[in-house]
């Protein structure tokens, strides 16, 4: 580690992998000179950097001492766009002008690296700390903490937030949208003046929540052009933006968005952003490699081979029975599950969405014995057992409810928000609230020795206030789901935590410090979740995202789909059941017995392979797969989404393999009978299984099939001797 004052070193190069951050630490706040493809640690270069930076006036006549902004940007340094931090002193010491201090550099290029830097406002009483990590994967991320330094007086911070310079290049943006049922889709559009900000306040981070922000050179994809994207890590409100200003200048930024007096700093009092994860590269597949490399990289990620799931909800809802449940476990054994996981209906009360919710008690109505014979039943079986829960709400009809209504979120005029699934939000900020959760939770786990917990949170947080004193509380709701989250996990360090909700309504980086998998949308109609599953897939890889094969006809579609689809979908994720497998005929389920077996063959390239795909010109195909780290064998499947404008498809250029090595092509083929159908017969290559060098394969490609809609075709890439070379 390297310590420094203000005026000694005033520009660090951050490197690893592809990427470079090169930070300017000599004027307050620290600004990125750089950030994009790798540069060498040079005095040189860092020099000729600083001199691009400095602002030339021109005929707009805009003041500023640098061209480039700080990643908290000031007004004081002449930045006329979004300010990095807004507050006051009842009414003023509204605007900030940090001085450094001191800075310092750990950790070693490709290794990793931490710069902490540090300024202070001695008129405004403020002091920062900006921290800059670069990991070993090429992901940056930022966070910054001020602090009231004054002997007395509140500084109460309206907005903080964190950005980015990109360059002129960047002409495009890309973000998701979506609802209930329909996660992250994407919108695209160019980079215009003006700031496009996406806002979430719901309280999570919301199915509509944007996600991921990129910026990238006119028509990037997933194999092609430069790309630069963040992504707010933070569960409650929040905030990501793009920038372009009257100077020219583009940001990509984002922080939380506090409400109203959320966040008074009394004396010594420190508030903290959340990180803005940042990660450029050549295409979209570059930003995917980083990030899921860099989770693979985290110590607590899991390890284990990824278990087979059985989830009861849309096999059984709300009617539990004991002898069914068992039948559909026994079932689910049969085709090789390997986690039962108990979902919503379970607890005292709780026959529909309309009560129960706080009572986190097995109810004797219908489990006189608790829920041992189930879970005994489960094991006998050999699979871990899992139990929804909902910690973080509470139904009117409830006895928690009942006893405590004082606990419940609400604006404190007396009165309660709109509800949202018959449910209000438990106030776990306080302290006695939290601790019933946590100890009815804790004790379950401890009884029944719960493996998993889908941890749901099925509504919004809407006018989210303490009842009893009036004050905004989505920052303290948010970090005492944290809280509770991490102590649930210190008590019981073998559980595992999946975030649901609604779906996949709350899914960002900061609960999947927290998190083994997220559920990534209340849909299972694999036509929806192959276009939920791409675009989550570019932060979050497959061992993280649960994916299930659902019943033939979908629950929330009606859409009917054959099973290959459905288990084709599931494959590339982690593959779960949630079907009533009663309803299954024989067929089916030697079928559904034959899927799993492939995911557990090739479970282990799945989850920690890299994810590439193929920018087929061909909207109505996509083509997509996971090749292994050393790059001897890959798992592609070619997807039929619609029907095609053209007579017939094109070739499917294969990325990501080594072109100096022959991979034997080989369908994925089951005794259950043919995986899809097509229109006009099978390739050649489906059939004589050829062994083609990775340097055609990606060049030339294979003939794409001729699908019908609906259908996906999952084949194999072996390593094999090329053909002149085999005995």
């Amino acid at each position: 580690m390297s310590l420094s004052t203000a005026g000694s070193v005033r520009v660090h190069t951050l490197t690893a992998a592809a990427t470079s951050l090169v930070v300017d630490v000599s004027s307050g706040v620290p600004r990125v000179l750089h950030w994009g493809a790798r540069l060498d640690e040079d005095p040189a270069h860092e020099r000729f950097l600083a001199t691009l930076s400095e602002a030339q006036f021109g005929a707009d006549g805009l003041p500023g001492q640098h061209r480039h902004p700080a990643v908290l940007p000031e007004q004081s340094a002449g930045w006329m766009g979004t300010p990095g931090l807004e507050g006051h002193r009842n009414g003023t010491a509204f605007s900030t002008r940090f001085l450094a201090s001191e800075h310092e550099l750990s950790g070693r290029p490709d290794q990793g690296q931490v710069l902490v830097s540090r300024a202070v406002d001695e008129t405004v009483q403020l002091a920062l700390t900006t921290t800059v990590e670069l990991s070993a994967e090429g992901v940056a991320r930022l966070r910054a903490a001020v602090t009231n330094t004054a002997e007395s007086g509140t500084f109460t911070v309206d907005a903080m937030r964190l950005a980015l310079p990109v360059p002129a290049e960047a002409q495009e943006i890309l973000d998701f949208t979506g609802r209930h049922l329909r996660e992250r889709s994407p919108q695209r559009h160019p980079f215009h003046a003006g700031t496009h900000v996406r806002e979430g306040r719901r309280g999570r981070t919301g199915s509509d929540a944007s996600f991921l922000l990129v910026a990238g050179t006119s028509d990037f994809g997933f194999r092609r052009g430069e790309v630069w994207a963040v992504h707010t890590a933070w569960s409650g409100n929040h905030v990501t933006f793009a920038e372009l200003g009257l100077n020219g200048l583009r940001l990509l930024g984002g922080g939380e968005v506090l409400l109203p007096g959320e966040m008074p700093l009394d004396p010594g009092d420190t508030y903290t952003t959340p990180w803005l994860y940042a990660v450029h590269g050549n295409g979209l597949d570059a930003v995917s490699t980083a990030f899921h490399q860099h989770l693979r990289a985290r110590p607590a990620h899991p390890a284990s081979p990824r278990p087979v799931v059985l989830n009861t909800w849309e096999a059984v809802y709300f009617d539990h029975d004991v002898d069914t449940l068992i039948e559909l476990a026994t079932l689910g054994s049969k085709v090789g599950a390997e986690r039962f996981v108990l979902d919503d209906g379970w607890f005292l009360g709780r026959r529909d969405d309309r009560k129960g919710l706080g009572d986190w008690q097995v109810d004797p109505a219908i489990w006189p014995k608790g829920l041992h014979p189930l879970v005994e039943a489960v094991r006998g079986l050999g699979m871990q057992f899992g139990l929804w829960f909902e910690p973080e709400m509470v139904n009117d009809d409830s006895e928690l409810a009942r006893a405590h209504p004082e606990w419940i979120l609400a604006p404190g005029d007396g009165r309660l928000p709109l509800t949202g699934r018959h449910q209000h939000v438990l106030n776990l900020a306080i302290p006695e609230a939290f601790d019933h959760v946590l100890e009815s939770i804790s004790a379950l786990i401890a009884e029944y020795r719960i493996d998993y917990i889908k941890w749901d949170h099925n509504r919004d947080l809407v006018e989210a206030g303490d009842r009893r004193t009036g004050e905004a509380k989505v920052h303290a709701q948010t970090s005492a789901a944290y809280a509770l989250m991490d102590e649930l996990r210190r008590r019981h360090p073998e559980l595992e935590i999946e975030s649901c909700s609604s779906g996949g309504g709350r899914v960002d980086l900061e609960v999947l410090q927290r998190t083994d998998r997220a559920w990534a949308s209340d849909c299972i109609d694999p036509l929806e979740r192959q276009r939920i599953q791409r675009w989550t897939g570019l932060v979050l890889p497959a061992e993280m995202v649960g994916s299930h094969v659902g019943a033939p006809t979908a629950h929330t579609t009606d859409r009917t789909h054959s099973l290959a689809f459905r288990a084709a979908t599931a494959l590339f994720g982690h593959f779960g059941i949630e079907w009533d497998l009663r309803t299954a005929s024989p067929e089916e389920l030697a079928e559904l017995g034959e899927w799993v077996a492939v995911y557990k063959q090739e479970r282990e390239l799945l989850h920690s392979g890299t994810a590439v795909h193929c920018d087929y010109p061909d909207d109505a195909y996509w083509a997509h797969g996971v090749v292994s780290q050393d790059r001897t064998r890959a798992l592609f499947a070619f997807v039929a989404l619609d029907t095609s404008a053209a007579a017939q498809p094109g070739r499917i250029r294969l990325p990501a393999l080594n072109p100096d090595l022959f991979y034997r092509v080989e369908p994925v083929s089951l005794s259950a009978g043919a995986l899809v159908r097509t229109r006009s017969g099978k390739p050649s290559w489906w059939l004589d299984r050829p062994v083609i060098s990775g340097r055609a394969l990606e060049a030339v490609g294979l003939q794409g099939p001729m699908l019908y809609p609906e259908q996906a075709l999952v084949f194999r890439l072996v390593a094999d001797q090329p053909p002149q070379k085999r005995s």
